[in-house]
């Protein structure tokens, strides 16, 4: 998949394994590049698994239309489909087989605050 962050100074951070260290620690940030290999390695979004350890899944609330992926428990890597427009199934759901871009919005997020 296409990876697109959502500010220039997210991916200097997550397209730098020092930059991750610093910010996160070793763990956090050895956790968010592998996520976001598998993202960048998948076809899709439907090749990401929902069952752990990735856990993709849709989001609720004040963050509807979004995905989150775990890193380290609590923390999530928090994303949305990139594509335009966004693929929808005929009963208007998306059609996770179609995306094949994400928007990362951010990395070291607990949802559950």
């Amino acid at each position: 998949m296409n990876i697109i962050f959502d500010s220039s100074r997210l991916e200097r951070v997550c397209n730098s394994g020092a930059a991750l260290n610093r910010k996160y620690g070793q763990r956090k940030a050895k956790k968010i590049q592998q996520r976001l290999f598998e993202l960048q390695a998948a076809d899709s979004l439907s090749d990401i698994s929902h069952l752990p350890p990735p856990r993709c899944h849709a989001l609720i609330g004040n963050r509807q239309g979004q995905f989150s992926v775990d890193t380290v428990h609590p923390y999530r890597i928090i994303f949305e489909p990139a594509n335009d427009p966004v693929p929808l199934q005929e009963d208007g759901s998306l059609d996770k087989s179609q995306v094949t871009a994400v928007r990362i919005l951010d990395v070291n997020v607990d949802t559950h605050e």
